[in-house]
């Protein structure tokens, strides 16, 4: 579907849109509770939050998961 090139783009759209959505649902349920004007305050959240967590997993994913290797590797 997707070139092997395109991995680290997709798998941060992925993982951050999955991420995002359950974290301002939960936060957003957690602070106002679940009435009727719960879908667009958690959307709200979701709009605002979203970018940031995109941009936060782009940019230094790559520096993560070299940490975590070595983190790892140290058996």
């Amino acid at each position: 579907m997707f070139a092997v090139k395109h991995l680290r783009l997709v798998q941060s759209l992925l993982m951050t849109t999955m991420m995002v959505t359950i974290m301002t649902a939960i936060i957003t349920w957690v602070n106002t509770g679940v009435d009727a004007g719960f879908l667009w305050r958690w959307l709200g959240a979701w709009v605002v939050a979203w970018p940031i967590a995109f941009s936060v997993i782009y940019l230094f994913g790559p520096m993560v998961q070299k940490l975590a290797v070595k983190l790892c590797s140290k058996a």
